[in-house]
């Protein structure tokens, strides 16, 4: 059985931090890794103005 959890992340669409979200999103990765979770994907989760993404969960999973 796989026990599931979700965080959610703000995308910043601010044109000078734009390359902070790949980063950020690895960090967070790394974190639940060290506790034994894995990444399983992400969902959308809030959009914008003409369908821009605003924020996602990321899935993580593991053996319980």
């Amino acid at each position: 059985m796989k026990e599931y959890t979700y965080e959610t992340f703000y995308i910043n669409h601010n044109w000078v931090f734009r390359k902070e979200n790949p980063q950020r999103c690895r960090d967070i990765i790394d974190r639940y890794a060290r506790q034994g979770y894995r990444y399983a994907g992400y969902v959308p989760t809030e959009f914008g103005l003409y369908g821009m993404l605003n924020a996602i969960d990321l899935i993580f999973e593991k053996d319980v």
